[in-house]
């Protein structure tokens, strides 16, 4: 049975993580969250990982609060990338692997096209170039037995996401104006998880080294944020009114991506993934959202 360390426990991911979890038999699932590894604080990073027994490391924490970043430029570098040459090295002498999860944010959205893994990287935010770094500094520390999983617009019953905003905006005001001219593929967290743990049970971890590489995943289907807003409405039978507005109507201290659509050739042919279309998911999310208690949802 593989051991598998996740970081970041109560993020979107980490719990989403947790909750299919028991899918996977043959994997030994640990969490660990902030309370016993903050990743602002590097000095104590490698020591405690070195204290848990582990063969892959799945690291989805991360500093995400994307506008902020902005403003708080060192915390989020140091979440976000400084933290990661401590885990590599226990990671490393531990002779595991590692899972990092990054974001489409570190494409500047200017393609015709889905990005792929070898794409041009060009962030234009402070969130997306901390994305970037880590990116680099695990891929050159660890030329074997990494992936870097990039993903975008994740939203779950957890945290705070757009599908929760949108449900509270629209339940309070009956109106919302939601930006028309960004472009990509909502993903639901719980398909991530299933993907990741779907990986790392058909390569095998720990029984022969393989080179590191950079996958891509988000849930299949294109739309813009507007688009996305009407379909929770619709899904959820609410009658909100949605106004599509152009992305300058909304300025944000962090600029976005127009066109971040992820292509999932190498991640589907690799590990024969099926990966569900973003409404289909979207109603899976809606339904667990309606099955949680009014305290589980805020």
């Amino acid at each position: 049975m593989l051991k598998v360390l996740v970081i970041g426990k109560n993020g979107q991911l980490g719990r989403s993580l947790q909750a299919v979890a028991p899918q996977f038999a043959d994997l030994s699932l640990t969490f660990v969250g902030r309370d016993a590894l903050d990743l602002s604080r590097p000095g104590s990073i490698e020591a405690t990982l070195l204290r848990y027994d582990f063969d892959v490391v799945i690291n989805c924490a991360a500093y995400t609060v994307v506008d902020r970043a902005e403003s708080e430029v060192e915390q989020a570098s140091d979440v976000n990338y400084r933290a990661l040459k401590f885990i590599v090295r226990a990671v490393k002498q531990k002779h595991a692997s590692l899972i990092q999860i990054s974001t489409d944010y570190v494409f500047n959205g200017k393609a015709g096209q889905p990005y792929d893994e070898n794409a041009k990287t060009d962030p234009l935010n402070h969130y997306g170039f901390t994305k970037l770094k880590a990116e680099q500094l695990v891929l050159k520390q660890m030329p074997q037995n990494a992936w870097v999983v990039r993903t975008g617009w994740l939203y779950s019953e957890y945290g705070s996401n757009f599908v929760k905003t949108m449900l509270r905006l629209g339940r309070a005001q009956g109106a919302v104006q939601v930006v028309c001219d960004q472009i990509g593929s909502p993903t639901y967290a719980r398909d991530l998880a299933c993907a990741v743990l779907q990986m790392i049970e058909k390569a095998r971890f720990g029984e022969a080294e393989r080179l590191s590489q950079i996958y891509h995943y988000s849930n299949e289907g294109v739309a813009s944020w507007f688009d996305f807003a009407q379909a929770v409405f619709e899904q959820a039978g609410l009658a909100v009114a949605v106004k599509p507005i152009a992305s300058t109507e909304y300025p944000t201290p962090a600029k976005r991506p127009h066109y971040s659509v992820l292509d999932k050739a190498k991640i589907k042919c690799d590990f024969d993934l099926q990966i569900p279309y973003w409404r289909d998911s979207l109603k899976m999310c809606l339904q667990a959202l309606g099955e949680m208690t009014l305290g589980e949802r805020v």
